[in-house]
C-alpha cells in the first residue's frame, strides 16, 4: 500500500460515521448527496469526502469497517484527514444487550424474526424509560464510554499508521427527542467526558454536535423521528467541521 503525500489543496476526508451523516429530514440519502454534512465539509475545503457509514453504527462498527471493508483500504493511501463521526449512537439506551439485539435481523424462520422485531420495537420505549428510572446510571447503553473511546483510538491509530500526521476530528454526542427511546439519553454526559479526555490525550479536534444541533433538534426542525437532522443542521455541522480542519490541513500539507 503506497501512500500519497497529504494534500491541502484538494483534500480527501475519510468520514467514519453513523446515520446522522447520511439521513436528512425525510429519509436516508446517497452518500454523495451534496447536502450531507460530510460533503459540505469537503466542499468548503475544496476536496471530497469518502463516507463510510451505517444505520445505528457505534464506534465498534466503524472499527469493523476499517478492518474488514476493502473499499476503505483502497481509500486509505490518499486520505488527508480522518473524521470520526461516530459515538452518538453509542450513548442511546439499549434495554436488550447490543450483541443480542443485533441478532434479530438474522433470526429464522421469517415469522419468528417478525414477531421478535415487532415486540422489541413496541417494548423498547417502555423499557428505556423504566430502566432510566430504576437502574443505577439509567441502564445499559448501546456501547459503554470506555469501549467507545477504545474503538475510536483503534481507528485513529490504524489510519495514522498509514497516514502519519494527518489531522483527526471526532464528535461529541448530539441530543435527540426520539419517542423510540422515550426521550431518554442518560448515557450522553459520561460519553462526552470520556471522549473529551481521549481527544485531549491524542490531539484530536472535537466537533460539538450538541452545541450545533440542540436547538434545531429539540425545537422539532429535524426529521420527525427526533433523531436525524434537517438540512440547516447539516450545513452548520459541515461548515464547523471544515473550520476545524482548515488550519490543520495547511500544516499537514
Amino acid at each position: 500500500m503506497t501512500a500519497s503525500p497529504p494534500s491541502a489543496c484538494s483534500p480527501t476526508l475519510l468520514v467514519l460515521a453513523d446515520s446522522l451523516a447520511f439521513h436528512g429530514p425525510e429519509r436516508g440519502e446517497p452518500a454523495d448527496d451534496p447536502r450531507l454534512w460530510p460533503n459540505i465539509a469537503a466542499t468548503e475545503l475544496g476536496g471530497r469526502a469518502e463516507l463510510v457509514a451505517g444505520i445505528g453504527w457505534t464506534a465498534r462498527h466503524a472499527w469493523h469497517a476499517l478492518t474488514h471493508d476493502p473499499r476503505v483500504w483502497a481509500v486509505l493511501p490518499r486520505v488527508d484527514a480522518l473524521v470520526l463521526g461516530i459515538g452518538g449512537m453509542d450513548t442511546l439506551p439499549s434495554p436488550l444487550p447490543t450483541a443480542l439485539r443485533e441478532l434479530i435481523p438474522v433470526l429464522r424462520p421469517d415469522g419468528l424474526r417478525h414477531v421478535v422485531r415487532t415486540a422489541y420495537r413496541r417494548l423498547q420505549p417502555t423499557l428505556a424509560g423504566t430502566f432510566a428510572r430504576v437502574l443505577p446510571g439509567g441502564g445499559p447503553v448501546a456501547l459503554p464510554p470506555h469501549l467507545t473511546v477504545r474503538h475510536l483510538e483503534l481507528c485513529r491509530a490504524a489510519v495514522l499508521a498509514i497516514r502519519p500526521g494527518i489531522p483527526v476530528v471526532a464528535i461529541l454526542p448530539p441530543v435527540h427527542r426520539a419517542a423510540d427511546y422515550a426521550n431518554v439519553h442518560h448515557g450522553r454526559a459520561a460519553a462526552e467526558r470520556a471522549t473529551r479526555a481521549w481527544a485531549a490525550a491524542h490531539d484530536v479536534g472535537l466537533l460539538d454536535l450538541k452545541a450545533l444541533v440542540e436547538d434545531h433538534v429539540l425545537a422539532g426542525h429535524g426529521n420527525p423521528d427526533g433523531m436525524h437532522w434537517g438540512w440547516s443542521a447539516h450545513v452548520d455541522v459541515g461548515r464547523t467541521c471544515a473550520d476545524l480542519l482548515r488550519g490543520a490541513l495547511g500544516k499537514s500539507g
